[in-house]
């Protein structure tokens, strides 16, 4: 806890946070979904009547980190997992024994208890991945029966994307540009140049190059956490050492948005309230800061990167605590980062900085998808679900094309995210193309980068003068799975000063 709260020292403010679907069905009626790792090891029986013999007991799974599993005695359900269905490319398994040895936490597993996963599953893994699943046990006949009623069939925009997804490999969409990536590296490490040459002879050019490169840095960060090839592998630490940002903080979050978009309660990018509100909230969730949120979004979106900032330094502590993957080595690049800046950098230059950086990142990753559909419940079909809550912006200018950092082509990205950033454009036309044959609701969704602007300021001006809505869904949850106030997230509760509120 002591270095907890001497890490802490170092963001820039205090608890403060930038973080925001219920399900048809509810299958887990425990009150709280924890991140802890369950165990699927058998105590030793106190009762003599427990001691039965091992070929009549119940079975339950244990599983390693390469999904090699094996049939252990099952375990009391208050202590661990028992049952955990997923389905994927049309067959249902039995996560529960695989659950604690996921990579990126238990916590993604339990997100799809009784749902299907493959375009969440083809999205953020590598091919090794996408193959080890074939290894993990089939669920029981008659739960798979059962859950299969339940989902239903794919729908013909889910089967045919997957075609698009096996022809796009196929054609060696994933090969990385390195020239291109050295082209954006060189820019990178020009600003940063730049900055630390003229912090004390030129105190707000400095900021300004600082700030540019702590934006550049987020989004060549968010290329490489999203990555599954070598390289992006082995640029994964980038994000902490260049931008301050920890890398599972960031996966944990930012992934989330991608797998359940828009989905009120569960994705933490649309739940700032009580300081800003992207839809009109019940009576008992709401702020008088929602009021005048359209003449205070500004300086509201400025705080976003420090938030980042602390979060990050609360996760990687967390994270170093619980004893999650490569976490140690994640908290000394963050160390080293502030080392870096603390050393080169005038506060008098830094901290604006970090206020620049968050209110140019703000205004970009926030237009694509406020203005578009939310949802209260969960939306079996991903594919549709992605065009419905996103639009991309049109830039009008090279200087506006490098700072969007890809994020202009936010559908591309949202449903291809560990694709290059470089192949985005190409796969616009292709994408509108898919939109149109498969009759999706809206259609590919675009508009100018300025008139993206207005509508996202356009739609805080509506909600502020809307009254609000008994029976609004909460920002952080109502117990469903993914709920933000289920979880560890630091958005649980609240952002920042709101849980005091």
């Amino acid at each position: 806890m002591m270095l907890q709260n001497a890490l802490m020292g170092i963001a820039l403010l205090g608890p403060v946070s930038i973080s925001g679907f219920s399900t048809p069905t509810q299958r887990m009626a425990t009150p709280k979904l924890s991140t802890a790792r369950f165990s699927t090891v058998v105590e030793s029986p106190t009762n003599g009547a427990a001691m039965t013999d091992a070929s009549e007991m119940p079975k339950a799974w244990d599983c390693d980190a390469e999904a090699e599993c094996v049939e252990v005695p099952v375990c009391d359900e208050e202590k661990c997992r028992t049952t955990l269905d997923v389905r994927i490319q049309g067959d249902w398994y039995d996560l529960s024994g695989w659950r604690k040895a996921h990579p990126a936490g238990a916590h993604w597993i339990d997100w799809y208890d009784g749902r299907d996963a493959t375009e969440v599953m083809d999205a953020f893994h590598s091919k090794k991945g996408r193959e080890m699943y074939k290894r993990l046990p089939k669920s029981t006949p008659e739960n798979a029966a059962v859950l299969e009623a339940v989902m239903g069939p794919y729908s013909s925009t889910e089967l045919n994307f997957r075609k698009l997804r096996a022809e796009l490999e196929e054609e060696g969409w994933w090969e990385r540009d390195y020239v291109r990536e050295a082209t954006l590296l060189g820019i990178y490490g020009s600003l940063v140049v730049g900055a630390v040459a003229t912090a004390e002879s030129a105190p707000p050019l400095s900021t300004f190059l600082l700030a540019l490169s702590m934006t550049n840095a987020g989004w060549l960060g968010h290329d490489y956490v999203h990555g599954v090839d070598k390289f992006t592998d082995f640029m994964r630490p980038f994000v902490a050492i260049a931008g301050g940002l920890g890398f599972t903080w960031w996966s944990d979050k930012h992934n989330k948005h991608h797998a359940l978009t828009n989905e009120m309660g569960v994705d933490e990018d649309i739940a700032t309230d009580p300081f800003l509100f992207p839809y009109a909230p019940d009576p008992e969730n709401d702020s008088p800061f929602r009021k005048i949120q359209h003449y205070t979004f500004l300086p509201v979106f400025s705080f976003l990167f420090a938030l980042w900032r602390f979060d990050t330094l609360k996760v990687a502590v967390d994270s170093v605590e619980s004893k999650r993957p490569d976490a140690q080595k994640e908290l000394w690049y963050l160390l080293g980062h502030y080392a870096v800046l603390l050393t080169f950098f005038p506060f008098a230059v830094w901290v604006p900085a970090v206020f620049l950086s968050g209110l140019m990142s703000a205004l970009i990753v926030t237009p694509t998808h406020q203005s578009e559909e939310y949802f209260e419940e969960y939306q079996p079909d991903w594919v549709t679900a992605q065009f419905e809550s996103t639009r991309n912006a049109v830039t009008t200018n090279p200087f506006s094309e490098w700072l969007w950092g890809g994020m202009q082509y936010q559908l591309e990205h949202h449903l291809f995210p560990s694709m290059p950033r470089s192949k985005y454009p190409s796969l616009r036309p292709i994408l509108m193309k898919f939109a149109e044959e498969n009759n999706i609701p809206g259609g590919y969704r675009e508009s100018g980068e300025f008139e993206i602007l207005y509508m996202n300021w356009d739609r805080y001006r509506q909600v502020a003068q809307a009254d609000a809505v008994p029976g609004a869904p909460y920002s952080r949850g109502n117990g469903q799975l993914g709920a933000i106030d289920m979880g560890s997230s630091p958005g649980a509760g609240g952002v920042g000063l709101g849980k005091l509120l």
